[in-house]
């Protein structure tokens, strides 16, 4: 038999194959439709001897066929089934750099200033390392405005309580350590704005002069009408050289860092981190607030005419030293005046404030300092 033979003997076995079990399924009420693949098959003849009607015996032989069908269903439905996301490969030839973020950064309380120790020395009652930090801060982040808070000098020989001897004549020294800090600051940041918000123990000195040589007070080089009078801390500290700006008239000097955001030295003390509770208690904007040395921050939400606002009431600590160095009133002092450093240790935190600016709107972070290092966000700096 040849191919041609062979093949359609093929096609007419299948052709009876499908016919039979499509008429199969049908007698059992399946639709061949559902028919998902034939799994296994078979074919096969048998022989019988069937006698006609004269008696006659005739061989006839029957095509069988055995096959077994698997429905569509047994593999799953037919419809797509919710995979993963296909794996996309993104390649990037470059990533542009963000463009720096406008902030300003508030500088609280240095209280620069000295005391003598037992063999003449000057030792510092400001955190120097802290201060270092405070300008490295200021050199990376480029602010737009450095506030300081006021308290910038302690000034103890102008206070009101009892003057040690260890503070005695060192008050040259701490006019000039404040304005060699106060250059240090502007060279690390040139074009910044700098103002100086006058605190109580800045107002020391001015005071002094009224309660006990009103005749010296506002004195002024000879021509020189409007220039700072010649005992004043802008003049002493040369603040003009440095294009730095001084506001006096504490506790009412401030700085606006936004619309809804001012800087002041700040006049309220509570106990507890619970100061900036009384400054939302008492304004409707936001307030970075000096004076307490105390890292303290507070977020509060009233109905205003428009809708809920949200303020916020923030201390960003000291840069002065908080182991007793500085007079306090928990401070205490040896036979010769000296502060008993280490002998307590001041509720204070060193740390510098950071507003950053988002169009019309800013957030405010806490850089918190810790044995010379600063930590603002995920970076640690050092001077």
């Amino acid at each position: 038999m040849g191919a041609v033979e062979d093949r359609a003997m093929g096609e007419a076995i299948i052709d009876k194959m499908s016919k039979g079990i499509a008429k199969l399924m049908y007698d059992q009420g399946h639709d061949a439709e559902e028919i998902g693949r034939i799994a296994r098959m078979g074919a096969h003849q048998q022989a019988a001897k069937l006698r006609d009607a004269d008696g006659v015996d005739e061989l006839v032989v029957t095509d069988l066929f055995n096959f077994s069908l698997s429905p569509k269903w047994e593999d799953g439905p037919e419809w797509p089934v919710v995979q993963p996301a296909d794996p996309v490969k993104v390649k990037v030839s470059s990533i542009p750099k963000a463009p720096s973020a406008v902030c300003d950064v508030t500088l609280p309380d240095m209280q620069i200033g000295f005391w003598r120790d037992q063999h003449g020395q000057l030792q510092p009652i400001h955190c120097e390392a802290s201060l270092a930090v405070s300008i490295e801060v200021c050199r990376r982040l480029q602010p737009r405005k450095v506030a300081l808070h006021g308290d910038n000098l302690d000034l103890p020989n102008f206070g009101k309580y009892r003057k040690s001897p260890a503070f005695a004549g060192t008050t040259q020294d701490a006019i000039n350590a404040m304005h060699a800090f106060l250059a240090k600051l502007r060279a690390a940041c040139p074009e910044s704005e700098i103002i100086w918000i006058a605190g109580n123990h800045d107002e020391r000195l001015a005071n002094w002069i009224i309660d006990n040589a009103i005749a010296a007070h506002g004195l002024r080089e000879a021509n020189r009408p409007d220039d700072w009078p010649v005992l004043s801390i802008p003049k002493l500290c040369r603040l003009d050289d440095l294009n730095i700006r001084f506001l006096p008239g504490y506790p009412a000097a401030h700085v606006w860092l936004a619309d809804n955001l001012m800087v002041v030295h700040g006049h309220l003390v509570n106990s507890r981190g619970s100061t900036a509770a009384k400054y939302v208690d008492q304004h409707k904007v936001s307030i970075i607030y000096g004076h307490t040395h105390r890292i303290e921050r507070l977020h509060h939400t009233r109905i205003d005419f428009d809708g809920p606002k949200e303020i916020m009431a923030a201390s960003p600590g000291c840069l002065c030293r908080t182991d007793g160095a500085v007079p306090s009133t928990k401070g205490a002092t040896d036979l010769d005046g000296r502060p008993l450093v280490g002998a307590i240790a001041e509720n204070w935190q060193n740390g510098v404030g950071v507003v950053w600016h988002h169009g019309d709107t800013w957030h405010y972070d806490q850089a918190w300092i810790e044995d010379g290092v600063g930590y603002l966000g995920r970076e640690a700096i050092s001077a």
